[in-house]
């Protein structure tokens, strides 16, 4: 019997992780936007490419909550886009409206359902999510770290001229300005970025990554990022189904773990059917530390602007 996933938001990242959950043939998906229609049509697309990848899939569009009923995972993709020259926090009030509406409902439709948010801010919006769910703590998930890593992966291997494969790389915090890039944990083929790249250079990729959704924002002028953010998305599914072991970073609330208690943050995390699994613990040297905290602190501020 297949699982059922339900993806709130019919727009370029709703879109495109339902497409992506019906090739790899995951799951059945359910499309929900506000717009009639919308999600109707994308859904019938996706649906007639599933025998071209061999996926028996079923993929229905609605604008129905009803029809979301014991999902097994929600992924919740609704909100504004940044525009050239927003950041992630002026999305803050808007979304934050949005977020509380679609939350209400899952709640009630998918009471059992593991939530991943995608919404930007993201660390804020999970924070409400779960605040308005109140689902178990361990059953809603930031979208958040995984991305950023995989940004941070795809620089390397575009300076060094290697496989994104053979580049290892894990960065924690917030989704924002104020990620926490692990230098020590990044490597080449084995080797420490350190040992490889001259300081100089691993600052710019640290700053391309900080602004890797900003400089997409940029050059499309009218959208923001949705391939890489849909695959993210991806991976953690795969994950929780047991397709995959690896270790995540996910956004997660966090009780006193690096030294942060009551906000959600991004951590390596062991991901399973029942959401997450385990929070791992890496040394952090005391500069980490501190900058973690104030990422996290910095969520904290966005979070209390909500009323979280």
């Amino acid at each position: 019997m297949h699982k059922k996933i339900t993806v709130v938001g019919a727009g370029n990242v709703g879109t495109t992780t339902a497409q992506l959950i019906a090739g790899k043939n995951l799951a059945d998906v359910v499309l929900i936007d506000v717009i009639e229609g919308i999600p109707q049509g994308k859904a019938l697309d996706i649906q007639q490419a599933c025998p071209l990848w061999h996926s028996s899939a079923r993929v229905t569009g609605t604008n129905n909550y009803e029809d979301t009923a014991n999902s097994d995972i929600v992924v919740i993709t609704a909100g504004l886009a940044r525009k050239p020259g927003m950041s992630r926090d002026d999305l803050l009030k808007a979304n934050a409206d949005i977020i509380k509406e679609v939350a209400e409902k899952i709640a009630h439709t998918c009471p059992k359902a593991i939530v991943i948010v995608v919404t930007n801010p993201m660390d804020a919006m999970t924070h409400l999510t779960q605040k308005i769910t109140t689902f178990p703590f361990h059953r809603v998930i930031g979208m958040g770290g995984v991305l950023d890593s995989a940004r941070m992966r795809t620089f390397i291997a575009l300076e060094l001229g290697v496989s994104p494969r053979d580049v290892q790389a894990i960065v924690l915090g917030g989704h924002g300005d104020l990620m926490v890039p692990l230098l020590r944990f990044t490597t080449i083929g084995g080797k420490n970025i350190a040992d490889i790249l001259p300081a100089s250079k691993i600052e710019e990729i640290i700053e391309r990554t900080k602004n890797g959704g900003a400089e997409i924002v940029g050059l499309l002028k009218t959208g923001s990022a949705y391939y890489a953010p849909a695959a993210s998305v991806v991976e953690m599914i795969e994950t929780i189904f047991g397709f995959k072991n690896d270790l995540l970073p996910c956004s997660v609330y966090l009780n006193g773990e690096y030294g942060v208690k009551g906000v959600y943050s991004g951590v390596p995390v062991e991901l399973s059917s029942r959401g997450v699994e385990k929070v791992i613990e890496l040394e952090l040297t005391e500069d980490e530390k501190q900058a973690f905290i104030k990422s996290a602190e910095a969520v904290r501020g966005l979070v209390k602007k909500i009323g979280g």
